[in-house]
């Protein structure tokens, strides 16, 4: 799972200086965001545009509304001027002559009571009559109407072509990114491929893989095709788009397997090999398997895919939260405010916790933890390890950095749960319990981490600190005024506050703003360099961090991308935006596969829906959920867990809002809990193959202790496992002492 090399370099170049990966991948993915942005923010504009509309073009004295104005009005067709009399005698007559024996039960008998019915026709079509001549004289003396029309049905036309053809758009762009992974051999594994034994391994599963998938969908197509029904064209388009992604990925793998790559070192272990496999390739190993040889349900894992469109808005939203981390790395943000931090020089411990506490916020806006990890996980390895921590305690920060703003809001998380358990619990309902977690969670780590601290505790004095933070505020200040703007344009222009449900069109635009405003501003070559620094303050500092830490290291992953153009920079950041997409969209949709398989052999439902022991039964669904959350993808999981364990406790009259804070929090648990441990494998992809391993050494060269050893293993577990606990059963043994 290598990080894909800079699209900026040359060496690669193709036609008009771009590698034929950033015609093919990159560029359609932009294109596809772009859309995506333009389609959702285009609904919040149309809706002023009405608004704006009524206000300008709205005549109440002659009943004109602008609505009336969006389109051109068609003549009535009615008789403005008939002859009432004529009509009246006609009617009279057709009703005598009628050969229906209810004729008399229904008919008219009484001539002024058909010509009061025909002076009310009449009436009504007066009035259609002279609304036609009150919208055409308008018209005509507000030409501007026509241009505003224009402009508003413009919008109407973007926004309502994007929302019909949404599903198209976000398998267009899962078919992209994950060829793009494949070829780039992106995709998450437990351990890259570096032996030719890894390689041949990770090819023949992935072909395997694939294969199923392949065969799958085809079956699936032609079921449709002959199931003698009326076929949505979008769903067969979606499906002939699977097929071709998935048949073209076997043929790579098979390509591979003839032509072998040549690896970074020779020989290698089949045991090792297992774990090189992308975890994709083993949910589509597994869950084929299971469904056409033994369940007879070649269809299976196709049906399961649909999971992705089920909840369009959910992915595309995802994708747009992955671009926004990978802008991130694009800008001195993550610097600039640890910058705010480095006057008081705190101890690794007390810096760790400050540095989780942000981190939660962007990790809730970004929506799932990973994305987070592969963002700033990095920076924040550096910063932590810089301070004077072990390398391994960086570790675990680092991929603890994306978990504990799961429980917070804006988490979509948390937003998929609301809408799959709409009955039970609200997204407000959630977020309002989840901050309490969030802080609990928070402190917990501090108190483990000060226990397990091997330094003394530190801090810089206040008369020193206060003012080189005060200059770090400086750089800050600018953006924060240019998220503020975007903002406050959203709320004041488009009427639409930022929330769970917004968040994924402002934020890119928030994270473009930043991007151009900093290549505008042009980035020292020192980034980490505090406000009012000199070139030789900036020496000092570092020189006293390096007493402090004998493990100093100035090592910035992303500093020469960072110095390149707003264009270049945002071409990187949507390369690398791919191979992410490609990679956890498609690991989610094969977790939903996994969970259909767990719903089809009906496994949950051997589970008891009463064990007569609340704490049993708790205990229980914890470690169930655990379980769950170690070794599948959260958002795949929800589906699971809504479906077949939410019900069982709520039989066992566990409270909803518990049990998804229990659910959430067992997710966190997992997502850095082996066999899987996501955010560690996140960890790695961001800080790199050779740091870890390079840690790893380093802490069997220098402690015996089995925790500090393992300590990027263990921190998050000790943390997480604790609080799964209290959360578990605190409600419960608080009202055994009457203390809720």
């Amino acid at each position: 799972m290598p990080m894909q090399s800079n699209p900026t370099s040359k060496a690669n170049a193709g036609f008009l200086n771009r590698t034929w990966s950033e015609w093919f991948s990159t560029l359609p993915i932009f294109i596809i965001l772009i859309l995506t942005l333009i389609i959702g923010t285009g609904e919040m504009i149309h809706g002023q545009l009405l608004r704006v509309g009524e206000h300008l073009y709205g005549d109440p004295a002659t009943g004109v509304q602008y609505s009336f104005l969006r389109a051109d009005q068609a003549v009535p067709k009615c008789e403005r001027h008939p002859n009432i009399d004529a009509q009246v005698q006609q009617q009279m007559a057709a009703s005598t002559a009628s050969d229906d024996p209810f004729a008399d039960l229904f008919g008219p008998k009484d001539p002024n009571e058909v010509r009061q019915s025909l002076l009310a026709a009449q009436k009504v079509c007066e009035e259609k009559h002279q609304f036609y001549e009150n919208t055409h004289e308008y018209i005509d003396a507000h030409p501007s109407v026509k241009v505003f029309r224009a402009i508003e049905t413009g919008f109407f036309a973007i926004f309502h072509f994007g929302t019909e053809n949404r599903n198209l758009f976000l398998i267009i762009m899962v078919v992209i990114a994950a060829l793009t992974a494949t070829i780039n051999r992106h995709h998450i594994g437990l351990r890259p491929a570096i032996t030719r034994m890894d390689y041949r391994v990770h090819d023949i599963a992935m072909a395997l893989g694939n294969g199923m998938l392949s065969y799958s969908v085809v079956s699936y197509i032609y079921s449709l095709s002959h199931s003698g029904v009326a076929v949505d064209q979008n769903a067969l388009i979606i499906n002939y788009l699977w097929a071709t992604l998935f048949i073209a990925t076997t043929l790579i793998s098979v390509f591979r397997l003839i032509k072998t790559q040549t690896p970074k070192e020779e020989g290698g272990r089949f045991g090792l090999a297992l774990m090189a496999v992308p975890l994709y390739a083993w949910m589509a190993i597994i869950t084929g398997v299971a469904f056409i040889f033994f369940m007879d349900y070649a269809v299976g894992q196709a049906i399961y895919l649909g999971f992705l469109t089920d909840y369009v808005a959910i992915f595309l939203a995802l994708g747009l939260f992955i671009w926004v981390g990978m802008l991130l790395t694009q800008t001195r943000i993550m610097d600039l405010f640890l910058n705010i931090l480095r006057p008081w020089n705190f101890s690794p411990e007390t810096l760790t916790w400050l540095i989780l506490i942000g981190a939660s916020i962007p990790t809730a806006y970004t929506g799932a933890s990973g994305i987070f990890v592969v963002a700033a996980g990095a920076l924040i390895y550096k910063e932590v390890w810089n301070s004077g921590a072990r390398r391994q305690y960086a570790l675990a920060v680092s991929a603890m950095s994306g978990t504990l703003g799961m429980v917070i809001r804006p988490c979509l998380l948390v937003v998929l749960i609301a809408m799959l358990d709409s009955k039970h619990v609200t997204s407000d309902e959630l977020f309002d319990h989840g901050i309490y977690v969030f802080w609990f969670i928070s402190l917990f780590f501090l108190a483990v981490s000060l226990f397990f601290a091997e330094s003394k505790f530190r801090i810089n004095s206040p008369k020193v600190a206060i003012p080189g933070m005060v200059r770090a505020f400086g750089p800050v200040i600018p953006y924060v005024i240019i998220t503020a703007a975007v903002v406050l344009f959203y709320r004041y222009v488009l009427n639409t506050e930022m929330n769970e449900f917004t968040a994924p069109m402002i934020l890119p635009l928030i994270l473009l703003a930043v991007v151009l405003f900093d290549k505008l501003r042009r980035e020292p070559e020192s980034s980490a360099m505090a406000y009012g620094q000199t070139a030789a303050d900036h020496e000092k500092m570092v020189e006293e961090h390096a007493n402090a830490s004998p493990y100093l290291r100035t090592h910035d992953p992303h500093g020469k991308e960072r110095r390149t153009g707003f264009e270049a920079a945002i071409r990187f950041a949507t390369s690398e935006t791919v191979g992410h997409i490609g990679a956890l969209i498609i690991l989610m949709a094969l977790s939903a596969s996994v969970g259909g398989l767990v719903e089809k052999t009906e496994i949950v439902h051997m589970l008891p829906t009463h064990l007569n022991n609340i704490y049993i039964s708790l205990l229980f669904i914890a470690l169930l959920l655990a379980g769950i959350g170690m070794t599948t993808d959260p958002f795949g999981a929800v589906i699971l867990v809504a479906a077949s364990i939410a019900p069982v406790a709520y039989a066992n009259g566990i409270n909803p809002i518990h049990f998804w804070m229990i659910c959430l929090v067992a997710f966190e648990l997992g997502y850095v809990t082996p066999p899987v441990a996501l955010n560690h494998l996140l960890t790695r992809l961001s800080v790199g193959d050779e740091e870890v391993m390079a840690a790893d050494a380093e802490a069997k060269a220098k402690y015996t202790q089995f925790y500090y050893r393992y300590e990027r293993w263990l921190l998050p577990i000790m943390v997480l496992f604790p609080a799964l606990m209290v959360v578990t059963f605190a409600p419960y043994i608080f009202k055994m002492f009457g203390w809720y």
